[in-house]
């Protein structure tokens, strides 16, 4: 049974026992907008895009990582769960030994990840490692920043 919009061919890890639809199609914003939190803009490094300042305006995973920083983002050695950090993965395919980024991924606050898969759905799924495959790659770089701390009155 196939869940999604995706061609199962570039995403063949997602199934419906580890991924979740939890949005409609929209052309709105991407995945890299998504993992930062916004869903008014879609950010790429091309002229069109919105892209942050500080960060260069060239598709290369060092860019990527720079514009995560000006969100308070700090590389990291590893996906795993943490409950004092939000983390998010930056994926790549290697092109010509050159790693293209080409994706990024946040994680929930239950462990889960969730993906906007290009301008199809937003997606959660169980593992970071659930979106590898021909269309985005794999992570190559993980990035973390505190959790902002919710004040109970």
């Amino acid at each position: 049974m196939h869940i999604g919009s995706w061609r199962r061919e570039d995403l063949p890890f997602l199934t419906p026992d580890n991924c979740e639809v939890t949005s409609e199609c929209t052309p709105r914003y991407n995945c890299i907008a998504w993992a930062a939190g916004v869903t008014e803009e879609w950010w790429w490094p091309a002229s069109k895009g919105y892209w942050p300042s500080g960060a260069p305006r060239v598709a290369t995973v060092e860019a990527f990582i720079r514009a995560f920083e000006t969100l308070g983002y700090a590389k990291c050695g590893d996906g795993l769960f943490d409950l004092e950090y939000e983390k998010i993965a930056i994926y790549a395919r290697n092109v010509n030994g050159i790693p293209e980024p080409t994706h990024a991924a946040r994680q929930l606050m239950n462990g889960r990840w969730t993906s906007k898969l290009g301008t199809a759905e937003d997606i959660e799924h169980e593992f970071v490692e659930d979106v590898n495959g021909p269309e985005y790659g794999e992570p190559v770089c993980f990035m973390r920043r505190p959790k902002k701390a919710t004040r109970l009155s």
